[in-house]
Order: structure tokens, then sequence, then C-alpha cells
């Protein structure tokens, strides 16, 4: 036992670094850098039980990645002899996963070029152009992914068309589909969309009152839940503080 103790306090710098980097890389609750600082390896030891452990769970995805680029890779050169929607749709799918929202476009408008039965390119082509921040190009694919399915991604397809009418600035229409899809979503990147909507038209205490939606579903939350919606709490305190700043 004595030489145990020996061997982790010796290495404790090495526990205390590894917790430190999980921790500002994601950005737990903030009493687990005071634990990591203060009690030293058995403060770190204890972090990466409790937090790193079970993040690792979401490498899952880490490791997907390596598959995903070979299946764009064989789709890239399957396209070259059949050009398919299907192919296109499936390449498309796979860029939007990976990031690579241009390409994921291209792939759409080929799809739909030849094929326009399938309400999921266009919807899918719609969210390649929110994250390309090309709104007014998103609103008529949003737009038809909608009209065919107010329900489509489970509201996930209104709550973009309503981001995408604030953004294009048809503020009615805007607040009129934030408030339906909001009656019926609780996704948090609803609510923070609708809280950016609200803080432009100046109706800071209802963004406020949207943003802590979104950190009053946090301690009710599974913690693997918890730790894949991280990005938008760290969104959503942010927005607050400049909410604070300006009231």
């Amino acid at each position: 036992m004595g030489s145990l103790l020996f061997f982790l306090g010796g290495w404790g710098f090495v526990l205390q670094a590894v917790a430190i980097v999980h921790f500002i890389r994601r950005r737990p609750d903030t009493y687990w850098i005071f634990i990591i600082l203060f009690l030293g390896w058995v403060g770190a030891l204890v972090y990466i039980v409790a937090e790193v452990i079970p993040d690792a769970g979401l490498l899952r995805t880490s490791f997907q990645v390596f598959p995903r680029r070979r299946r764009i890779r064989e789709l890239e050169a399957a396209i070259l002899d059949n050009p398919s929607a299907g192919n296109y749709e499936e390449l498309g799918l796979l860029y939007l996963d990976d990031g690579e929202f241009s390409r994921a476009r291209a792939c759409y408008d080929k799809a739909i070029s030849s094929r326009t039965d399938s309400v999921d390119p266009f919807y899918r082509r719609g969210v390649a152009e929110v994250e390309l921040e090309d709104f007014a190009a998103a609103v008529p694919d949003l737009e038809h992914a909608v009209a065919a399915d107010p329900t489509y991604d489970f509201h996930r397809a209104r709550g973009l068309l309503a981001h995408a009418y604030a953004q294009t600035r048809q503020v009615e229409k805007a607040d009129t589909l934030f408030r339906e899809t909001t009656k019926i979503s609780t996704s948090s990147e609803t609510y923070y969309n609708y809280a950016l909507f609200l803080h432009g038209q100046d109706r800071n205490e209802e963004a406020r009152a949207w943003v802590q939606k979104i950190l009053d579903k946090r301690p009710a939350m599974p913690a693997y839940q918890r730790r894949r919606e991280r990005p938008w709490f760290r969104k959503a305190y942010a927005l607050l503080a400049r909410l604070r700043l300006q009231s």
C-alpha cells in the first residue's frame, strides 16, 4: 500500500496535468478545479474517475472518424461511375458529419437536381447552409422540409427555419415560429437561437429567461447527456453574462 501511494505521489503532477487539461477542454462544474488543485494527486485521481473515464464513451464518435473517411473516399470514387442521387445523398451526410459543409451542400445540389421526391436532401442542404451562414439560401430549403413534415428531425427543422428567418430579418415569421416550436421542443439549440433572436430585438428579459431554461435542464440530466450538452451550456453562460452586462 505504501509503495502504491509513493508511486502515485511521484506521478501526481502527471495526474494533475491530465485532469487540468481535460477540465479546460471539457469545462465541467467549476468546483472540480479546486479539488484538482488543492487535493493534489488524490483530487486529480477522483476527477479522472468521475469525469475523464465516463467521457471515454464520447470517444466512440472520434473513433468513427476513420471508417467515415474511408467510406467518403469509397463514395467519391464510386460517384465517378455511378453519380446517383442516393450516392450523393450518402456522401453529403458523411460530409455533414465531418464538418465539410461546402462539400455537403454541393452533394445535395447534385442529389436534388436528379431527384426531388425526398425531403431529406432539402433539409440536410438547409443544415449545411445554416452552418455556412448562408441563411437566405437556407430559408427555402428548410421551408420545403417543414411544409412536407412540420416535425422533421424532432422539430429541429422548424427551429433552424426560425433561426434562418431571424438572420434574414423576417422578424414576425421568426418570432411566430420560435414561439410555436418552443412549445413542443426542448432542444437547447432552439432555446439558444431564440434567446439570441430576443436579444437582437432588445427583449433582454425574455432572452434571459430562455437562456436560463437551458441551464435549468442541467441538474436533471443524466451525466452522459450533460456531457453532450456542454457546448450549449457554455454558450448559454456566455450569453447570460452578456445580458447581465447590458442590464
